[in-house]
């Protein structure tokens, strides 16, 4: 049943993308994907490389994710394949259970992908603050570049688990770098900084800096190392297959999937909202979930990484003239292609070209606008979530930077609402006149006491000392117009006021109550407890209603005894 609502929501959006569909959007299909694989090239092998596997593994990746992905995700211009942030989270994978591993978690994490699109549960992404997301992106930056320095200066690397431990390993190694790989890396580098970004549209600095790298270590016969042998087929001969899958450790491997997952859900959808806000086309998320998750089961079984949708390649497809996923489709088709007629060239391509390439990449991830704003301004809520969260991901994981990014903002957000006002006002009686209503009891025993901010466990000590000094008032009236919610320890000392003051011959009127907060308070029982009566819309609807009361009780106390109906008492 999912599997058909999943179809009929592909159908609806291919009939409206092709709507009204010619020849000539069919070009600018066709011209967009030919630029998107020219950009797409040298970061598939890349990131197959930095992911732990190896540059073919990145370009099969690249080819079926492309193609996959693109004909039943969730958006027109959404380019799918092996990226920067993924290939840090697997190079750790890869270290510690093998490419096996690898593949696994990469069905599991389509598996868990697909859940969240089947329970809708994509908006989740929305409650991780940007300062977690830059944080993030920048710890990533950090374990892509960390993990490059032994391909950027030709030395040979013991893997670490961590980018703080690989640091460490470069250190004891105590090699000398290798000037050949140094020279091309710094070649790579300086072509990618320096190409004009008017001309990068046209052919991709990425590509041109591999070109004239691997051409001068073919002239001067440079001994470095290179990407090797790249099979001219999409089926690789290391593949995930039933048989190889480690079925003792799927245990193990369920924090890594959950945290490839994560990371697959997170960078899709914010690449949706991104792309989106370009061309004004709203992506399904269910869908597009969907697609990730199917795309993430399939690459392994063809010896490809997990993957995830590239806001930088999913731009170049828009800038570029994309009208359809077809741009998707062509690229994925184009990178074929170039597996299987270069091939032999990709071969000779230099690991320190590709490291220079990701050295680069690792710059650019970096947020530096989001960076800039969080140390200028400094804001108390920002610039440690954003530290913490960097160095959590570079040192622990990604599972474990998310936690304690989002744990650390929780309670900052705790702290700073537990920062709510408390404000008590007496009455006026001018103000009161002015608005047409003539007091006729004594104003300065009514008090009206606004909360300004959520009544939750953070709170509830601040609002119970300051409603303990109020002893000289008869009447108190709680504005909660500005409370947005209340927890049960609201609840809690909300009873307790009515019960104390109760007790002590008092009354307690409330006002303003926001529907989510009525609520509450019904199925905490404390409107049946206080009365309807003394619920109001408005503080001066309360404070006519106790004045009123007010005036009542001095009224009947005044009369004398007989008076009224009632005998009078012997």
């Amino acid at each position: 049943m999912r599997e058909y609502v999943f179809a009929r929501r592909l159908f609806q959006l291919w009939r409206q993308e092709f709507r009204g569909y010619d020849v000539h959007k069919f070009q600018r299909d066709v011209l967009a994907g030919i630029t998107v694989a020219a950009v797409a090239l040298p970061l598939a092998l890349a990131f197959g490389v930095a992911s732990g596997a190896t540059a073919a593994a990145g370009l099969v990746t690249a080819i079926v994710a492309g193609v996959v992905i693109s004909a039943i995700g969730g958006a027109p211009f959404q380019i799918s394949g092996p990226t920067g942030a993924m290939s840090a989270v697997l190079i750790v994978v890869s270290h510690r259970y093998g490419l096996e591993g690898v593949w696994t978690v990469s069905v599991m994490a389509g598996i868990i992908i697909i859940l969240l699109g089947v329970f809708k549960l994509g908006q989740i992404i929305n409650f991780i603050p940007s300062a977690v997301i830059t944080g993030f992106t920048s710890g990533i930056a950090v374990i892509i570049f960390v993990g490059q320095i032994g391909n950027l200066l030709g030395i040979d690397t013991v893997a670490g688990d961590n980018a703080l431990a690989q640091l460490w390993n470069y250190f004891e190694l105590r090699q000398a770098p290798n000037a050949s790989a140094l020279f091309l890396s710094l070649l790579v580098i300086a072509i990618m900084v320096l190409w004009p970004a008017r001309l990068n549209a046209r052919f991709p600095g990425s590509l041109l800096a591999l070109v004239v790298a691997t051409a001068t270590a073919a002239i001067f016969k440079l001994d470095v190392p290179t990407i090797g042998t790249i099979p001219q087929t999409i089926i690789l001969d290391e593949r995930l297959t039933l048989a190889n899958i480690p079925w003792h450790r799927m245990g193990e491997l369920i924090g890594p999937a959950l945290s490839v997952a994560a990371l697959g859900a997170i960078e899709s959808l914010l690449c949706g909202a991104v792309i989106g806000r370009q061309t004004k086309v709203k992506m399904d998320d269910i869908q597009e979930l969907f697609a990730q998750g199917v795309g993430n089961i399939i690459v392994p079984f063809f010896g490809g990484v997990p993957v995830t949708a590239a806001i930088a390649r999913s731009s170049v497809a828009v800038r570029s003239g994309a009208v359809t996923r077809l741009s998707g489709i062509i690229h994925g088709v184009m990178l074929l292609i170039a597996a299987m007629l270069l091939a032999p060239v990709i071969s000779h391509v230099p690991l320190a070209a590709l490291g220079g390439v990701l050295a680069v990449t690792a710059w650019r991830m970096n947020d530096w606008s989001a960076i800039r704003d969080v140390f200028r301004h400094r804001f108390a809520s920002e610039l440690p979530v954003f530290l913490i969260t960097l160095v959590a991901t570079a040192v622990l994981d990604l599972t474990q930077a998310i936690i304690l990014g989002l744990g650390f903002s929780a309670l900052i957000f705790v702290f700073q609402s537990s920062q709510a006002e408390i404000v008590y006002k007496p009455i006026s009686v001018e103000e009161m006149r002015r608005m047409g209503y003539e007091m006729r009891s004594q104003s300065d025993r009514i008090l009206v006491v606004y909360v300004v901010g959520p009544l939750f466990f953070g709170t509830v000590h601040r609002f119970s000392r300051v409603l303990e000094k109020l002893d000289a008032y008869d009447d108190i009236i709680l504005s909660l117009r500005t409370v947005p919610l209340i927890d049960t320890t609201g609840l809690k000392a909300i009873g307790e006021l009515i019960e104390r003051l109760k007790a002590e011959g008092r009354h307690v009127y409330l006002s303003g109550l926001a529907k989510p907060v009525r609520e509450k308070l019904e199925r905490g029982g404390i409107i049946a407890a206080l009365g309807e009566d003394r619920i109001f819309w408005s503080a001066d609807q309360a404070i006519i209603a106790a004045d009123r009361r007010r005036a009542e009780l001095s009224s009947l106390a005044s009369e004398p005894p007989g008076l009224g109906g009632e005998p009078a008492l012997a």
